[in-house]
């Protein structure tokens, strides 16, 4: 059992950012990395022991689009990494080492070219580009991220079959990746894309660099169906769950809208790990307490 954080960029709000831009969470990344380091803090801090870099949102021509230069961009990725990992040393009082066993993970979040459009493309897959031009985006920063040597990749928020075979043939093509993947689903059954969920997940039953399947910003009703689907489709892998609040994102309003689920997120991870996931935490609109009660109710 992992116990992963919880919605950085709702912590990061909390904490009074005002995140209505382009680059959402990852625009700190230049103007207040201390704001992302105390965001990582209060998720090791409620119990979380894998925390999510703040690249979801950065990629090489979603920083360029903004004005920053091509050699500050490739920085900042790198920086997305370094913010986590001091962040867990200074969590733990001692400094960082590579491959140590007893501490917390830093995942990267490799994010859909959606997050790039910043305009809910995530939500709905339909991207209209070719696979050459999707697979160009992702390459060139899984590849400047993982010169920062994070522990793993969480490959997330993925809503289309195509972005999913992208992936998988960018990890393969890596010896040394180590990678979950986690889908953007619309019900209990189907990516946002349409495609069902168990053909995705089994396009990585034989894809050594991905040790988990999941899904994540999805509406928590939906998480047991899902993690039935992926224990048929991949029975290898381990399954990652960390759905949303239950909130609806307005793309236009760049809000999220609707009721809360009503049901404690603690008493909900405890169903799914007796479903079978063994990561589980929370994506937007979920904080340090949603993650304090995952922990409490599955490790006591």
């Amino acid at each position: 059992m992992v116990v992963l954080d919880g919605g950085l960029a709702t912590e990061l709000e909390r904490q009074g950012q005002n995140l209505n831009h382009q680059l959402w969470s990852a625009r700190l990344l230049l103007t207040d990395p201390d704001s992302i380091r105390k965001a990582h803090r209060a998720y090791l801090e409620a119990g979380a022991n894998c925390i999510t870099t703040a690249s979801y949102q950065a990629s090489m021509p979603g920083l360029a689009a903004v004005g920053i230069s091509g050699a500050q961009a490739e920085k900042l990725l790198r920086d997305s990494v370094l913010i986590a990992q001091q962040a867990v040393a200074d969590f733990l009082g001692r400094p960082w080492r590579q491959g140590e066993i007893d501490r917390p993970i830093v995942a990267a979040s490799i994010g859909p070219y959606g997050a790039f459009l910043a305009d809910g493309s995530e939500y709905r897959g339909n991207y209209g580009i070719s696979r050459d031009e999707l697979r160009d985006f992702h390459a060139e920063r899984l590849d400047l991220i993982c010169e920062a040597r994070p522990d793993l990749l969480a490959c997330e928020t993925i809503p289309s079959a195509q972005e999913a075979e992208v992936l998988r043939d960018l990890l393969m093509e890596s010896s040394d990746a180590m990678a979950w993947v986690s889908f953007s689903c619309v019900d209990g059954e189907h990516l946002c894309d349409g495609t069902p969920l168990r053909e995705c997940a089994a396009l990585f039953e034989h894809c050594p660099q991905v040790f988990a399947i999941g899904l994540n910003c999805t509406a928590p009703q939906y998480a047991l169906s899902l993690i039935e689907k992926i224990r048929v489709a991949a029975p290898t892998k381990r399954i990652v769950v960390y759905p949303n609040s239950g909130q609806v994102y307005n793309a236009e309003r760049r809000i999220w809208t609707g009721p809360s689920t009503a049901v404690e997120f603690g008493e909900l991870a405890k169903q799914w790990l007796d479903a079978g996931a063994t990561l589980i935490g929370g994506c937007c609109q979920t904080g340090p307490e949603h993650i304090r009660a995952i922990r409490q109710a599955t490790l006591g």
